[in-house]
């Protein structure tokens, strides 16, 4: 429905000259200056409301740079060359959900887990993978087998079931007693020598958990 009503819309923008994107209701318009961009939004709303009969939410509208502004989950980064990125709400959407999936009291076995994880994580990057910053795609992959690690070491529960663990995969008789007998939370243990060798990125990869990575468009 809506690319029917904007149908006029996107014409009288390529008739102006605009350089533009728009999905479903949701469109940038992209000019070279504050006021321009002022003289647009109040030419292109008055269009919208007295020719097309729309009445266009003005507390989503807003003239704005490009670094500031979000469209469809992603947004530009500051500077002389301009990138890609991920939108912070979009980043903070993803989060809570892997929060949800990887939490520690779910009572669900790590299969589950591993499975809910793939699924989400390969619908999730081929949307975001469009996104140019590797950097931030590597942060995530540490972040979420942390979150693994984490939900896999409070599986483990009783110390000698922890320690017993730690020894099948690889680690020494004192850094897994150290460990294992450490007061500290499970969220620093997850980042400690022990995790990283009983449980090492390799281990989610052969799980079937997918490598978050920044796909190349030309």
């Amino acid at each position: 429905m809506s690319n029917l009503l904007l149908d006029e819309l996107d014409k009288e923008l390529e008739k102006r000259g605009h350089r533009f994107v728009r999905y479903a209701d949701d469109s940038n318009i992209y000019v070279k200056s504050q006021r321009a961009g002022q003289r647009v939004m109040e030419s292109i709303t008055n269009f919208l409301e007295q020719k097309l009969k729309l009445k266009v939410n003005k507390q989503k509208s807003a003239v704005g740079k490009p670094s500031e502004r979000k469209f469809l989950g992603f947004s530009f980064s500051a500077g002389k060359q301009l990138k890609r990125i991920i939108a912070p709400n979009a980043l903070k959407r993803f989060k809570e959900r892997i929060r949800q999936i990887t939490g520690r009291n779910r009572g669900v076995s790590l299969q589950q887990v591993i499975e809910e994880l793939r699924k989400y994580l390969r619908g999730w990057q081929s949307y975001f993978g469009f996104c140019q910053t590797p950097s931030l795609m590597k942060e995530l992959n540490s972040w979420i087998r942390r979150k693994l690690r984490c939900f896999i070491f409070k599986q483990w529960k009783k110390a000698k079931n922890k320690y017993s663990q730690l020894r099948k995969r690889g680690v020494e008789h004192t850094l897994a007693a150290i460990t294992v007998s450490s007061g500290r939370g499970v969220w620093h243990i997850s980042n400690t020598l022990a995790l990283r060798i009983a449980l090492p990125s390799s281990y989610f990869s052969l799980s079937g958990i997918p490598e978050l990575t920044s796909q190349k468009f030309v």
